[in-house]
């Protein structure tokens, strides 16, 4: 089992930045594979971004350029740094793992979320 919280979400002007944190439990969690999430209309859940089990980081369109997803294990901690922000970028962000080679939905563990609100 792994227990993952996450915090850092907060309110920002466009264009500013915030990094997110996602505090994991279990000595194992260096073996998962971890990803940001975040709702959008009409989606269920959208990829932010992602590290797979092998270290291979990934992104989706909407950010590539902006934000950069990177781990501490000895802190068994997964960041978002999040630069250039939008407004589009408002949402609930949920940080997730899995002990696949990448994070697929619907992935067995999730933290609770955290807020982020760009203003305009």
């Amino acid at each position: 089992q792994v227990q993952l919280v996450e915090s850092g979400g907060g309110v920002v002007q466009a264009g500013g930045s915030l990094r997110l944190s996602c505090t994991a439990s279990g000595s194992t969690f260096r073996e998962y594979a971890v990803a940001w999430f975040r709702p959008t209309p009409g989606k269920d859940r959208e990829l932010v971004a992602g590290i797979s089990n092998g270290g291979t980081t990934y992104y989706g369109d909407a950010v590539k350029g902006r934000f950069i997803i990177y781990r501490d294990n000895a802190k068994i901690t997964l960041y978002l740094q999040m630069n250039s922000l939008k407004p589009e970028d408002t949402a609930v962000y949920y940080c997730a793992a899995d002990s696949r080679p990448i994070v697929l939905m619907p992935a067995p563990f999730w933290g609770q979320g955290t807020q982020v609100t760009v203003s305009s």
